[in-house]
């Protein structure tokens, strides 16, 4: 088989997939420049990424929500102590245990409160800010309840899943991605603090 007919035989999201992992700098200059002067949590119609969207549970359909989320980038600091010199206060760089993916959940958990988080994926970042794309989905809606690979988010004990760290991010903050016997996080940090030391 010739590499022409290789090339063929490969699908929409194959491509989408390649033009992501090197995407044009000059094109995505622009539209980050564009999604500056949007709001911080924006209301998509459609994906950006169709291709990541789609393997991560996306369906076009109704109860599907996609929302792009602007995040500042320099993490996060405290406030130098007036008194006392030590070396161990002197530091002002907190190390947060939420990614910054993680972070963008919660606020588009926020802005739609009716919603749940469903997953979610890295678009773009400049010298000040990450761009985030964030799935949501309505659990009340007649067309999710009736689809047997999404109805599970309609169930009770998945609702605040962002707030409890139960998304993809989420867990992988946690330190729940290794499933190792002798991982200390699991199933909890703070059930992990008494055991096995």
């Amino acid at each position: 088989m010739s590499l022409l007919k290789i090339k063929m035989t490969k699908g929409l999201y194959h491509h989408l997939r390649q033009i992501w992992k090197k995407p044009d700098k000059s094109r995505l200059r622009e539209q980050m420049v564009e999604w500056r002067k949007d709001n911080t949590v924006k209301k998509l119609e459609k994906p950006t990424r169709l291709d990541r969207a789609r393997s991560l549970g996306y369906k076009a359909k109704n109860g599907f929500v996609v929302v792009r989320v602007r995040v500042k980038r320099g993490g996060r600091t405290k406030p130098r102590p007036r008194k006392g010199r030590r070396s161990k206060r002197m530091t002002i760089m907190k190390v947060l245990k939420m990614s910054y993916r993680w972070v963008s959940e919660v606020r588009a958990q926020k802005k739609f409160p009716n919603l749940e988080v469903l997953n979610s994926y890295y678009l773009a970042k400049d010298g000040k800010h990450y761009f985030y794309e964030i799935i949501l989905v309505d659990p009340d809606k007649p067309e999710i309840k009736n689809d047997p690979t999404i109805n599970w988010i309609c169930s009770v004990k998945n609702r605040g899943r962002v707030y409890r760290g139960l998304t993809s991010a989420g867990k992988k903050s946690r330190g729940l991605r290794s499933k190792n016997p002798m991982n200390k996080n699991r199933p909890s940090v703070r059930a992990g603090m008494g055991r096995g030391k």
